[in-house]
């Protein structure tokens, strides 16, 4: 493996000093070229940034090589969008791209700092001294610089980026002060090979298709081309021909090796972002040098004649050449301060190796999921007042009608919240005008604050990037995701982007939100899979999440109130899981008895329901039932008639959150009967009831234990869905045999 360091450092050097004497120095306040907004002053400026950022990337790989650095993907050849960080606001947001370390050094330049270089270097040794991420990632994050950590690699950041976007406007028409101003606009910035992404390509639709209704979405869309997306080449013109001439998308194209020409069209285009409040896309021309990482061997790839091609459109020499030639430097000069950049570097890098490393899991867990117990309790027992209810429902407040089913209770509960919480927006497929698929949010519309539930395109990482860009604004977003299966679209817009941020910035930055998912199977066959998910596999492994599931009314609302709490307290990311065959039930062991429904009681004489607390709805000595949702209504079913049929008395415990499970509680009730059936409405492989198992089992818990699941199986239409769907003579057969079995 040869290393183009030394090739692309002397190749500076060499050139530089072959330029010619530049002719009289130019006043610092005078055009670097003519009919260039950029100053002599102002690109002398940028012309340091960009020699630190070169040198924090030869740093980085000096480091690695002894051992002392774990990241060597490095910005030379992008120096140029250095020169966009000038051309916007230090309080403009900056969704950045991996490339982007100059932008990160202008942007602290602007504000004073000096110690933007140190940053990126004790992130690439992994220290905990690192001010972003603490040592947990090296990432381009600063709160005070306006700049959320990232650690997307395939444009994953854009939807959250167009959130931010369309929030800033959303914001301010409803009166909400935000973490921004409100004439801010929003810079993301990603690769050409980015664009080809399906998440770019599903962002920049969402902002052309909001603008195209006249709403604010004042983004930057910074496509950084150097037309090579690790070993494989962007055909040349690709990302003209996709984004110039795309509808609602203002596009211009910049030399991106050109100091002066990339401040011009980006100081132009950011203006017009501002004023139009409308996405645009500057489409900027970079080379990479170096190769993809440390550890890329670009000779495998590309040939010899390629790279030193390459090489030659070092935007360092481009930048030395417009300098020497303004008379705003000789070259000399320019040598001094590129050997003062190499030492100051080099030294900052020795000093990071010094540092502080993360040390526990205890501390490099801390940030996950941080809670205020204190504020929790009170923010979730607390109420709008009555006059604002009254405002909001009329004369006929909920707790005044009549005892009503699962459906209702969210409805009821989520207007509480939305006239308690000014900050809070609902939002989705169809849940403003049509009320949602199945009616949860009928009339909410009307009755909220214009803007405040609003429908969206039909794109699910539209709808988890809105959200995310809308809590770190200050909003309290409540998406809603249609169906379960219609996650599976966007589950790394929650894994990857939501759920990871307090962890990636040390808790200085969240995203709250509530996510709703209609969810489950037992809709008599109705839809297929794609209406029948019984899959939460994918959600419970996520580090820090909440993921709540009630199955009957009075939970849910209860629920739904400790998730907005804890997503307005502690920033926490909450998925709450509504089954969908029990929306409209009222009934459990006969029709008409009306037991699976519950009159409706506002927060402040509601019951709280803690995070992780399950519920027991019968007592008993012989068997310890464990299930949630679909599977606890059934699981009462089956006690009901044990006990009538068979004299079997059953202890049923109700889950009612899957991250966090209850542990403690599931011990208890377990070790209450020494039997133990989980019934799992999920999947047999990959279930809640592994890792209810496994709860068991670290628990110390030496009973007897069994489980009844669904089949390892899509849901298929029809009556077809209940051969494969846990059914209750199952449930009843395993509860028989287990309460009759002699340990």
């Amino acid at each position: 493996m040869v290393d183009r360091v030394p090739f692309v450092d002397g190749g500076f050097s060499e050139y530089v000093r072959s330029l010619p004497q530049s002719r009289a120095p130019r006043r610092a306040d005078d055009r670097v070229r003519a009919a260039s907004p950029l100053t002599c002053r102002q690109a002398l400026d940028l012309y340091r940034v960009q020699l630190e950022s070169r040198h924090v990337d030869f740093a980085a790989r000096n480091l690695k090589r002894d051992a002392q650095a774990f990241y060597t993907i490095g910005s030379s050849g992008h120096e140029g969008n250095a020169a966009v960080a000038a051309a916007i606001r230090p309080t403009d947001p900056a969704f950045l791209h991996y490339r982007s370390g100059a932008f990160f050094l202008e942007r602290a330049r602007q504000l004073g700092r000096t110690d933007g270089a140190y940053a990126m270097l004790l992130g690439i040794v992994a220290s905990s001294d690192e001010p972003m991420a603490g040592g947990r990632h090296k990432v381009f994050g600063h709160a005070e610089m306006a700049i959320p950590p990232q650690t997307s690699t395939i444009a994953s950041h854009l939807p959250k980026a167009v959130g931010m976007a369309f929030g800033i406007g959303r914001a301010a028409r409803l009166g909400v002060a935000t973490s921004s101003p409100q004439d801010a606009i929003v810079v993301v910035s990603f690769g050409d090979a980015s664009v080809n992404h399906s998440t770019a390509q599903g962002a920049i639709n969402a902002a052309c298709w909001a603008a195209a209704q006249g709403q604010p979405v004042p983004v930057l869309f910074v496509c950084e081309d150097n037309g090579i997306g690790i070993s494989v080449q962007t055909p040349d013109g690709w990302v003209r021909s996709a984004n110039a001439t795309r509808g609602g998308l203002e596009y211009a194209a910049a030399d991106g090796l050109d100091l002066a020409d990339t401040y011009a069209t980006a100081t132009d285009l950011a203006n017009w972002v501002r004023r139009e409040q409308r996405p645009a896309f500057l489409h900027l021309r970079t080379v990479r040098l170096l190769g993809h990482a440390g550890s890329d061997i670009e000779t495998v790839y590309r040939s010899l004649e390629e790279i030193e091609a390459s090489e030659a459109l070092d935007p360092l020499r481009i930048g030395a050449r417009l300098l020497v030639e303004a008379g705003a430097a000789t070259p000399e000069q320019l040598l001094e301060l590129y050997e003062a950049s190499r030492a100051r570097i080099a030294e900052l890098g020795r000093q990071a190796t010094t540092r502080p490393k993360l040390t526990t899991a205890t501390e490099v867990m801390r940030p996950l999921a941080p809670r205020q117990e204190d504020a929790l309790a009170r923010i979730t027992t607390e109420s709008a007042n009555e006059s604002e209810r009254r405002r909001f429902w009329g004369d006929k407040l909920p707790e005044e009608q009549r005892p009503n089913g699962f459906a209702q209770h969210v409805n009821w509960a989520l207007g509480d919240l939305l006239a308690q919480h000014p900050e809070a927006v609902l939002f989705g497929e169809d849940v403003a005008k049509k009320g949602g698929v199945y009616g949860v949010t009928r009339d909410l519309a009307r009755r909220a604050k214009r803007g405040r539930v609003f429908d969206t395109l039909l794109d699910e990482q539209t709808i988890l990037g809105l959200a995310i860009g809308f809590g770190q604004l200050g909003l309290l977003p409540i998406p809603e995701i249609q169906y379960l299966a219609y996650l599976h679209n966007a589950e790394d817009q929650l894994r990857g982007e939501a759920a990871s941020l307090q962890f990636f910035s040390n808790a200085q930055y969240q995203n709250p939100m509530v996510i709703r998912i209609a969810g489950y199977g037992y809709q008599k066959g109705f839809g297929g899979h794609f209406h029948n998910d019984n899959s939460v596999a994918v959600l419970r492994d996520i580090p820090g999440i909440i993921v709540a599931s009630p199955a009957r009314g009075d939970d849910a609302a209860a629920m739904l109130r400790t998730c907005i709490a804890a997503a307005k307290t502690s920033g926490s990311v909450c998925v709450f899981i509504e089954p969908i065959a029990l929306y409209g039930e009222r009934d459990l062991l006969a029709k008409g008895d009306g037991l699976w429904t519950a009159p409706y009681a506002p927060s402040s004489t509601a019951e709280r329901v803690a995070i992780g607390k399950g519920r027991v709805w019968r007592d008993g000595e012989h068997l310890t039932i464990v299930s949630w949702a679909n599977g606890l209504w059934m699981s009462l079913r089956v006690a009901s008639r044990l006990e009538r049929e068979h004299g079997i008395r059953c202890r049923v415990f109700d889950l009612r959150w899957l991250a966090p499970l209850p542990a403690a509680e599931l011990l208890e009730h377990a070790r209450h009967t020494g039997r133990v059936l989980v019934v799992d409405e999920t999947r047999k492989t990959g279930g809640v009831s592994e890792g209810i198992f496994t709860a068991l089992v670290d628990g110390g818990f030496e009973g007897t234990m069994r489980r009844v699941t669904s089949e390892d199986c899509f849901i298929p239409l029809g009556d077809a869905a209940n051969l494969v769907l846990l059914q209750e003579s199952a449930i009843e057969a395993a509860a028989l045999a287990l309460a009759q079995h002699t340990r």
